[in-house]
C-alpha cells in the first residue's frame, strides 16, 4: 500500500478525495485482521498509525501551510467510516486525532509552528473534560490535573486539555479554554483504560503537575463560538470559519457508521447458515431478523445522508462568508448526538434474533455491537445534553450550552 501511495503522490502532488477514500477502503481487510490485537493491547497498533500517516489521512483538515490538504469535511468522514468498518476503535481514534489539525489551525500561529514546524505529521490527542486547575501568571497560566479519555494518546507528541480559566476580575465571566501541551509536560497513565467496548482506542488518563502554558497555546471556547479565532489570520480558507463544535461532535459519532456496517455484514453472514438446534428453523427464513437487518441498513443510510447534506450545507454557508444560525447549529449537533444510540439499538435488534451464534466473543457481530454501546457514553453522543438547546433555538431562546 505504501508504495502505491508514494506513486500516487509523485503523479498528482496531492491525493484526490476519491483516492484517499479508496485507500481507506483498501485498509478494511488488514484492520479486521488486527482488530483483536488492537482490543487486546488497548491501543491502535503502531503499524496502523504509520499506514494512516503514510496514506495522508491526518492531513485532510490540516492547513496547506503545514502540508495539509484543507479538504471538505465529508472527505474526512468518509475515510473515518471506512476505517471504522474494519475496526471501530481505529475509526474512533482517526476521527479524534484527525480533527485536531482543524482546531490547531484556529490557535495562534506560534502554537501551530511549535507543533508542526519540525514535523508536519505530528499527532495531537485531547481530552476536553474541564477538570484542570488553572492559575493565572504573567504571560500565561499554570495548569494541573488529571484528565480521562484521551483517545490515541500513546501515538501523540502533544495533547489538548480542557479547563475553566478563572475571571480576571471578581464576578467576571469564566472562560472555558483548551490548553496545548507538549509531551514532556504530561504523563500518560495507561492502567485505567479497561472497558467493555472501544478498548482499542487507548483512551488513557493524562496527568499534569503544575506546568506553565503560555497564552498563545490556549484556545477560547468563546472565540470558537463567535468565530474570533486567532489562527484564521493566517489560515484564511473558508473551511476554518466553520464552527469547531460542528466538526468535533461528528468526529465522535461518525465511527458508529462503520461499526454498524460491520455488524450488518456479520448478521447477514450468520443468517446464511444458522439453523436453530432447538427449533430447527433457519435464520434465513426469519422475517423478524430480515426486518431488523433491513431497518438497520435503511436507517443507517438515512443518517449517513443527513451527515453528508449537513456538511455540504455548512460549507456552502462558509463559502459565502456567512454564519450558521443558532437554529442550524443546535439542530446539527443534536442530530449528531443521536447517531450512536440509534445505531446501537438497530444492532440490538439483529443480535437478539441470532441466538447462541451471536453471543460468543469470536462472533464478528459482538465487537462492533459492544463498540457502539461504548460510544454512547461520550458526552457528545447523549441527545439529552442537546435537546434543550435545540428546543430553545426553535422558540427563540439563547443556547444554554455554547458548544455549538
Amino acid at each position: 500500500m505504501m508504495a502505491t501511495v508514494a506513486a500516487d503522490r509523485q503523479q498528482s502532488g496531492m491525493p484526490t478525495p476519491d483516492g484517499l477514500i479508496a485507500r481507506a477502503k483498501a485498509m478494511i481487510p488488514s484492520l479486521k485482521e488486527r482488530a483483536k490485537d488492537c482490543v487486546a493491547q488497548r491501543n491502535v497498533p503502531v503499524e496502523t498509525i504509520a499506514e494512516m500517516k503514510e496514506a495522508g489521512f491526518f492531513h485532510v483538515l490540516q492547513p496547506k501551510r503545514y502540508g495539509g490538504y484543507e479538504m471538505h469535511p465529508n472527505v474526512f468522514f468518509e475515510i473515518q467510516k471506512n476505517l471504522a468498518e474494519g475496526c471501530m476503535s481505529t475509526g474512533w481514534v482517526y476521527g479524534v486525532l484527525g480533527c485536531h489539525p482543524f482546531q490547531l489551525a484556529l490557535f495562534d500561529d506560534r502554537a501551530q509552528q511549535e507543533v508542526w514546524g519540525d514535523d508536519q505529521k505530528m499527532l495531537v490527542s485531547s481530552t476536553y473534560q474541564p477538570v484542570g486547575k488553572v492559575e493565572r501568571t504573567e504571560g500565561g497560566f499554570f495548569l494541573s490535573g488529571t484528565w480521562g479519555f484521551s483517545s490515541g494518546s500513546a501515538h501523540c507528541g502533544w495533547v489538548l486539555l480542557g479547563a475553566f480559566v478563572p475571571p480576571e476580575e471578581e464576578d467576571g465571566p469564566v472562560d472555558m479554554r483548551t490548553f496545548l501541551l507538549p509531551r514532556q509536560d504530561y504523563t500518560i497513565d495507561e492502567d485505567q483504560w479497561h472497558t467493555f467496548g472501544l478498548q482499542g482506542t487507548g483512551s488513557h488518563h493524562i496527568v499534569v503537575d503544575r506546568v506553565f502554558v503560555p497564552e498563545h497555546r490556549t484556545h477560547s471556547a468563546a472565540a470558537a463560538f463567535f468565530g474570533n479565532n486567532p489562527g484564521t489570520e493566517v489560515n484564511d480558507a473558508a473551511l476554518y470559519t466553520m464552527p469547531w463544535a460542528q466538526l468535533f461532535v461528528r468526529s465522535v459519532s461518525t465511527s458508529a457508521f462503520g461499526g454498524a456496517r460491520a455488524a450488518i455484514n456479520a448478521a447477514m453472514e450468520i443468517m446464511k447458515t444458522r439453523v436453530s438446534t432447538n427449533t430447527k428453523k433457519a435464520s434465513a427464513d426469519d422475517q423478524v431478523l430480515q426486518g431488523a437487518i433491513a431497518a438497520a441498513q435503511a436507517q443507517m443510510l438515512e443518517m449517513e445522508l443527513s451527515l453528508k447534506v449537513t456538511f455540504d450545507e455548512i460549507m456552502e454557508v462558509m463559502d459565502r462568508g456567512e454564519m450558521l444560525t443558532i437554529e442550524q447549529r443546535a439542530l446539527f449537533v443534536y442530530q449528531s448526538s443521536t447517531v450512536a444510540r440509534r445505531l446501537a439499538l438497530l444492532v440490538d435488534g439483529m443480535v437478539e434474533r441470532l441466538g447462541g451464534r451471536a453471543i460468543y466473543m469470536t462472533s464478528d457481530i459482538i465487537q462492533p455491537w459492544l463498540d457502539l454501546k461504548a460510544a454512547r457514553a461520550h458526552v457528545a453522543n447523549d441527545p439529552y445534553n442537546r435537546s434543550g438547546d435545540l428546543v430553545g433555538a426553535l422558540v427563540g431562546q439563547p443556547p444554554a450550552f455554547a458548544f455549538l
